[in-house]
C-alpha cells in the first residue's frame, strides 16, 4: 500500500470506489502546520475531474497498471474499436474514455491503460501531437498580419484548429493532442 508521499503524475489510484488517474499534483509544506499534497484527479470510468487534498503520509490503493500499443481502426456512434498491435485481438472503449478523440485518425497508434490483473482498459493515451491535413480554411484577411492573428481551420478527422493565417486547405499541419494546438506547418 503506498502513502500520499508517493503520488506522481500518472499513477492510478482507487478512491471513493473509482479508478482515477492523477493529472496534477504538488507537494505542500505550510509554514504552520502539517504537510499536504493537493492533488487533481481523473475518473477513467467517466471522465470526471476531482480536486482532492491528502494529509502528508495518508494511505492510498494503488492500482497497477499495464500499457500496450494499439492501433486505431474506427469509430462508431458509442466509441472506438482498435486492434493490438502484438496479438491482432480487437478492443472497444467509450468515448469518454480518450480525451481529444477528434484529431484520432485511422491507423494511429495510440497507448491504452490496461488494468494489470484483469486486463480492464481503463484510458487510452494520444502521441503527443498528430499530423493532420487541412480539409477547409477560413480566408486570410489582409491586414491582420502585424499580430499573430489566427483563423479556423477543420482538419481531416473534422476537429476545428485555430491556425496562422498563411495556412490553407491541402496543408499539413502539426497538432497537439493536449490541447489541440496548432504547433507548426509540416514541410513535404
Amino acid at each position: 500500500m503506498a502513502t500520499s508521499n508517493d503520488i506522481k503524475k500518472g499513477m492510478c489510484i482507487e478512491f471513493s470506489n473509482d479508478i482515477f488517474k492523477i493529472v496534477e499534483f504538488m507537494h505542500v509544506k505550510p509554514g504552520k502546520g502539517p504537510a499536504f499534497v493537493r492533488t487533481k484527479m481523473k475518473s477513467v470510468t467517466n471522465g470526471k475531474v476531482l480536486d482532492n487534498t491528502f494529509s502528508a503520509g495518508h494511505k492510498i490503493d494503488e492500482v497497477k497498471v499495464i500499457t500496450r500499443k494499439f492501433q486505431y481502426l474506427y469509430d462508431d456512434e458509442n466509441g472506438f474499436h482498435f486492434m493490438n498491435n502484438e496479438d491482432f485481438s480487437q478492443l472497444y472503449l467509450g468515448k469518454e474514455m480518450i480525451e481529444n478523440s477528434n484529431l484520432m485518425k485511422a491507423g494511429e497508434e495510440v497507448t491504452i491503460i490496461l488494468k494489470d490483473a484483469d486486463e480492464t482498459p481503463l484510458s487510452a493515451e494520444l502521441p503527443q501531437s498528430v499530423y493532420l491535413e487541412v480539409i477547409e480554411a477560413d480566408p486570410g484577411v489582409k491586414g491582420n498580419t502585424a499580430t499573430n492573428a489566427l483563423k479556423n481551420a477543420i482538419v481531416e478527422t473534422g476537429a476545428r484548429v485555430m491556425v496562422p493565417l498563411f495556412i490553407e486547405a491541402g496543408d499539413k499541419i502539426k497538432v497537439s493532442t493536449e490541447d489541440g494546438s496548432y504547433l507548426e506547418r509540416v514541410k513535404e
